[in-house]
C-alpha cells in the first residue's frame, strides 16, 4: 500500500492518541509518579512523530522502508491505547492490591512501549532527513495520467455529457458583460475534466485569448502565476514577485475577452491568489475551474457572478452504452451469455464513467466468455488493489482519501463497517463517531454539531454521498460509491482499522480494532477479541457474544433476533454506544448502572416500556431512545409508545435527546413528584419527545420546555383523542432555536408562542380540532419549510395571502372534514413543491390559486372528489400527478 496512505492512518492513529493520552493526564487517577512521568515522555516522543508524518504527507514517497516505518508507529500507537484503556478498565473494577499489582503490570507494560519507540526513535532521523532532502512531489502521476490521456489521445467518449456540454457552452457564450466564474464539482472520476474540456475546445476560438493550466496543490502562488503569464506568451527573463507578477497577468488581460480553465483545483488559496490578477472591464470573459472540492467551490461563492456546476453519475441506461462501447468496442454491444455478468459489473461502477472506462477497456482484452468474466467480476476487488490490473483507478480516488486532514481520516474509513448498498442514518454515524472519540470538542458547539460539520465537510468534499434528503435538505442516510468502498475496505483491512467477515473467520489479528459481521449465525466465543473497540452484526441470524471484549467501547446488534438482554453487556464498563434497535428485549436490567461511561442507549422498536432507577447512574449519557411505533392494532393517535422513565431523570444532565417519555405514570402522585416538573433540570436537551400528556401537566411542561434553550426538536401528544393539550403558559422564554414541532391532540386555541418561533422549518398538527384556522398564526415565519394539518381545523375556508409562507414547500391537508374551500392569492406559497390533500370529502374543488403556483412538483390527491375536466385545466404545469382512491392508484390522462 502506498506510504501516503499508511501514513495517513498512522497519523490518525497517534494524533487521536495524543488526545487521549492528554485527557488521561487530566484524571485524578493518582498515578505513580515514574508512570505519570513515562506518560509524559510518550507524549513528547509522540508529538515529534507526528509531526514528521504531517512534513512526510506533503512529500514525496520515499520508499518501503518508510512504509515499514510508519506502520511500526502505528502498531506502536494501537499498543499504547490497549495500556490506557486497560488502566481504565481496572481503575473501573479493581481495588486494593489487585489495583497495585495492575498499576505495577501497567508500569512494565510502559516500559515496554517506549523501549520499541526508542527503536522507532533510531530510525526517525534518517527518515526526516531522508523526508526533507526529496523534492516536493508534482502530484499523483498516475492520477494526472488516467485524467488528461484521453485528451491528448483523442479518445474522447461523449456518452453522458452531450447536455451538460450544451449547457455549459451556452453559459460560456452567453452575453453578460462582464467575468463570470463556474466550478465544475463532483467526485473523482466522474469526468470533470472531459466535460470542461469539450466546452473549452468547442468556444476557446470565441475568446481573444484562452488558457488551461492543471492545478497542483504542492505548488506556491509564485509557481501558478509564473505558469500563467508563460502561457499567455510572456516570458520572464529576471525575478519577479507575486505582486509583480499579478500585476503583469492583469496587463496582459485588460481589455480582452479571456476564457481560463483551472482544472483539478485542491487549494482555495490557488483560486483567490489568481482571482486578484483576473480583471472584469465588461468583455464578457470566463474563467471555468474542476474540482473535487465542493467545499472550495461553496466557501468562494459571492453573488450571482460564481455558480456551482454539479456533475452527476450516468443513469444506469447511460452507464451500458458506454460500458458497452469499451468493452465490445467492435459492435458496441453485448454478447448473449454475458448480459447478466455485465449487468453486475456495470452495478458496481455505479455510474462513475472513470470505472466503466477503465473495466470495460480491462475486459476488451479479456475472451468474452462467461466463465472469464465471471473470474473477473469475483475477483474485482483484488483487481483495484495496489498491485492488480485495475490499480490505476484507485489511485485516482483514493487522491481524495489523502487530501484529508487526520480527524476526517478516521470518519470517512468509518465506512467501511456498513454493508454495500445498506444506506446508513446521518445522525447515528455521528453518534457512532462521537463513541469513537474521533470528534474534537470545539468550544459553544455540542460535540453532535461538531460531528455534523465533520459529516458535510466529507460531502461537500465527494466522499460521502447523501442518499436520501430529508424535507429541509439534510440527509437522511448517507452512503458512499462502491468502488470507493472497495478502496477504504482495502486500506481498513491491511491497516487493522475494520475487519469485515461475510464468512466465518479463520483467525482475527490481534489487533482488529473494529469488527463488523455480515454473516448470519455467528459464532465468536472461541476468537481473542481483547483489542476490538467496536462491534457491529448486520446479519440476521444468532449471534453468540462471549465474554471476551474487554476495551468493548461500542456495541451496535440492531435487528438481530434477541429475545432477552445479553448479561455479558454489562460486564463492558468502557462502553459508549450500546444499540439493541429492532430486537425483542423486553427489559433492561439494574446492573446496566455499571456501564458508567455510557453516552447512547437506543432500544428504538424494542419492546422495552420501563427503564430502571439505576440509568440515573449513566452520567455521561446524551442519547436515550426508547420507543417503537406500533402499527398493529391501534389507533393511529397511539402509533408511537413511549417508556415510564424514572423518578429523577433530571438527573441526566448531559442529555442531548430523550424520546419518547410517558408523561401519564405518575399522574396520582403528589404535584411536586410529578415526571414532567423533573424536566426543567435537562437545560442541554436538544430532542425532546412526550406522550400521554394529562391536561393538567400542560403547565408544568411549558414551565419545563422554557428552561431548555437549545431544544430544537419537541413533540407532545395528549393522553388521549379526548384530552386537550394546555400549551398557552410558555410565554415568556419560549425555545428560540426550535425547528421542528409536533402537536398530537385537541388545541382549545392555537399556543400564541409558536409564532415568535423564527427558526421553525417543520410544523405538524395533528387531531388538533382548532376552530379558528392556524394559518395566519403560520403564514410569516421566515423558514417554516413543511407544514401538516390532520383533523386540525374544523372550519370550512383556509386561505393563503399574497407573499406569505416565503419558503414552504411542503403541505399536507388531511382529513380536514369541514374544508370546502382552500383559497390561494397570486404571489402566495412561491417556493412549494409538493401539495398533498387527502380524505377531505366536502371540498368539491382544487385550490383556487393552483395554477398561479409555477414551482409546484407534485399534486397527491387521496380519496378525494373532484372534476376532471377542472382538474385538467388548472394542473397542467404540474409535472407530477397523483391520485388514490380506496388505497388504489387512479391513471391521470391529459386532453389530447
Amino acid at each position: 500500500m502506498d506510504a501516503d496512505i499508511v501514513g495517513g492512518i498512522a497519523g490518525s492513529a497517534v494524533s487521536f492518541l495524543l488526545l487521549k493520552l492528554d485527557a488521561f493526564a487530566t484524571r485524578e487517577w493518582n498515578l505513580q509518579e515514574n508512570i505519570n512521568r513515562a506518560l509524559q515522555n510518550l507524549g513528547i516522543e509522540l508529538r515529534s512523530i507526528e509531526a514528521l508524518l504531517i512534513d512526510a504527507a506533503s512529500k514525496k514517497d520515499p520508499g518501503h522502508q518508510f512504509t515499514v516505518w510508519i506502520q511500526n508507529v502505528r502498531d506502536q500507537a494501537y499498543a499504547i491505547e490497549d495500556v490506557l484503556d486497560m488502566f481504565r478498565l481496572h481503575q473501573e473494577q479493581e481495588t486494593g492490591l489487585r489495583r497495585f499489582k495492575m498499576r505495577h503490570s501497567i508500569n512494565h507494560l510502559i516500559k515496554d512501549i517506549e523501549e520499541s519507540l526508542q527503536r522507532i526513535q533510531q530510525t526517525k532521523e534518517r527518515y526526516h532527513t531522508m523526508i526533507f532532502t526529496t523534492i516536493n512531489s508534482p502530484g499523483n502521476t498516475t492520477d494526472l495520467h488516467v485524467r488528461v490521456a484521453p485528451l491528448f489521445t483523442g479518445n474522447v467518449d461523449p456518452v453522458g455529457i452531450e447536455e451538460p456540454t450544451d449547457k455549459l457552452t451556452s453559459w460560456a457564450l452567453e452575453e453578460k458583460l462582464k467575468l463570470e466564474v463556474m466550478f465544475v464539482v463532483g467526485m473523482a472520476g466522474l469526468g470533470k475534466t472531459t466535460l470542461v474540456h469539450s466546452v473549452y475546445e468547442r468556444v476557446k476560438q470565441r475568446f481573444d485569448c484562452h488558457v488551461w493550466i492543471t492545478a497542483s496543490k504542492s505548488k506556491t502562488k509564485l509557481d501558478n502565476l509564473t505558469r500563467l503569464v508563460e502561457k499567455f506568451g510572456c516570458q520572464i527573463t529576471h525575478p519577479v514577485d507575486v505582486i509583480g507578477l499579478t500585476r503583469k497577468l492583469r496587463k496582459l488581460l485588460l481589455n480582452q475577452r479571456y476564457v481560463i480553465v483551472l482544472d483539478d483545483l485542491w487549494v482555495k488559496e490557488m483560486w483567490e491568489s489568481l482571482r486578484l490578477a483576473l480583471p472584469d472591464d465588461g468583455n464578457n470573459s470566463r474563467i471555468i475551474i474542476t474540482t473535487r472540492r465542493g467545499d472550495i467551490a461553496n466557501s468562494c461563492r459571492d453573488g450571482d457572478s460564481i455558480v456551482i456546476h454539479k456533475i452527476q453519475p450516468l443513469s444506469p441506461e447511460r452507464a451500458a452504452q458506454l460500458f458497452y462501447l469499451k468493452a465490445f468496442s467492435g459492435t458496441g454491444r453485448c454478447p448473449s451469455g454475458l448480459e447478466e455478468v455485465s449487468k453486475s459489473i456495470i452495478q458496481k461502477c455505479d455510474g462513475l464513467p472513470l470505472g466503466i472506462i477503465e473495466i470495460g477497456r480491462f475486459l476488451s482484452n479479456k475472451s468474452p466468455t462467461r466463465n472469464q468474466w465471471k473470474i473477473f467480476h469475483d475477483s474485482l476487488e483484488s483487481e483495484l488493489r495496489s498491485n492488480g490490473e485495475l490499480s490505476d483507478i484507485v489511485k485516482v480516488l483514493s487522491a481524495s482519501y489523502k487530501d484529508l486532514p487526520y480527524h476526517l481520516k478516521y470518519c470517512f474509513l468509518y465506512m467501511s463497517i456498513f454493508p454495500e448498498n445498506d444506506p446508513v442514518k446521518r445522525r447515528r454515524l455521528v453518534r457512532l463517531w462521537i463513541a469513537e472519540g474521533f470528534v474534537i470538542e470545539k468550544s459553544g458547539k455540542t460535540l453532535e454539531e461538531v460531528g455534523e460539520e465533520y459529516l458535510e465537510e466529507l460531502i461537500d468534499r465527494n466522499l460521502i454521498k447523501a442518499n436520501e434528503l430529508d424535507f429541509d435538505g439534510l440527509p437522511k442516510t448517507v452512503g458512499v460509491h462502491s468502488l470507493m468502498l472497495k478502496m477504504i475496505l482495502s486500506i481498513a483491512h491491511e491497516e487493522n482499522f475494520c475487519t469485515v467477515c461475510t464468512e466465518a473467520p479463520r483467525n482475527l489479528t490481534e489487533n482488529t480494532r473494529r469488527l463488523s459481521i455480515q454473516k448470519d449465525d455467528f459464532e465468536l466465543s472461541d476468537q481473542d477479541l481483547s483489542h476490538v473497540r467496536s462491534f457491529f452484526s448486520f446479519g440476521i441470524g444468532e449471534l453468540k457474544i462471549g465474554s471476551n471484549f474487554k476495551l468493548l467501547k461500542v456495541l451496535d446488534i440492531q435487528g438481530t433476533p434477541l429475545e432477552e438482554f445479553p448479561s455479558v453487556i454489562t460486564d463492558l464498563l468502557l462502553l459508549r454506544y450500546l444499540s439493541l434497535r429492532n430486537t425483542n428485549i423486553r427489559s433492561i436490567p439494574r446492573s446496566l448502572s455499571d456501564l458508567r461511561h455510557l453516552e447512547t442507549l437506543d432500544l428504538k422498536q424494542t419492546l422495552v416500556t420501563k427503564v430502571p432507577k439505576a440509568v440515573l447512574q449513566l452520567e455521561k449519557l446524551r442519547h436515550l431512545l426508547v420507543y417503537r411505533y406500533n402499527m398493529e392494532g391501534v389507533r393511529p393517535f397511539d402509533i408511537i409508545q413511549g417508556f415510564k422513565a424514572p423518578k429523577g431523570i433530571s438527573e441526566l444532565k448531559n442529555l442531548q435527546k430523550l424520546s419518547f417519555v410517558k408523561a401519564s405514570v405518575q399522574r396520582r402522585m403528589s404535584r411536586h413528584l410529578r415526571m414532567i416538573q423533573g424536566l426543567d433540570n435537562l437545560t442541554q436537551l436538544r430532542k425532546l419527545g412526550v406522550v400521554e400528556l394529562a391536561k393538567e401537566d400542560g403547565e408544568s411542561l411549558c414551565h419545563s420546555i422554557g428552561k431548555m434553550p437549545n431544544l430544537h426538536s419537541l413533540s407532545v401528544t395528549s393522553l388521549s383523542m379526548d384530552v386537550p393539550l394546555e400549551l398557552d403558559a410558555m410565554t415568556d422564554n419560549p425555545p428560540a432555536l426550535l425547528q421542528r414541532l409536533y402537536l398530537k391532540g385537541p388545541l382549545q386555541k392555537f399556543p400564541k408562542w409558536i409564532s415568535s418561533l423564527q427558526d421553525l422549518v417543520r410544523i405538524r398538527l395533528k387531531w388538533s380540532s382548532l376552530t379558528e384556522s392556524p394559518i395566519p398564526a403560520l403564514q410569516n415565519l421566515p423558514y417554516l419549510v413543511e407544514l401538516q394539518l390532520l383533523d386540525a381545523y374544523t372550519g370550512t375556508q383556509l386561505e393563503f395571502k399574497s407573499r406569505k409562507f416565503r419558503q414552504l414547500k411542503i403541505l399536507d391537508l388531511h382529513r380536514l372534514e369541514q374544508l370546502s374551500s382552500i383559497v390561494m392569492e397570486e404571489g402566495t406559497l412561491p417556493c412549494l413543491q409538493k401539495l398533498i390533500i387527502g380524505h377531505c370529502s366536502k371540498l368539491e374543488h382544487v385550490p383556487r390559486g393552483i395554477n398561479k403556483l409555477i414551482h409546484l412538483q407534485m399534486l397527491v390527491l387521496y380519496d378525494m372528489p373532484q372534476n376532471a375536466d377542472q382538474l385538467r385545466r388548472l394542473v397542467r404545469h404540474i409535472p407530477c400527478i397523483h391520485s388514490y382512491k380506496h388505497g388504489q392508484l387512479e391513471v391521470f390522462e391529459e386532453e389530447d
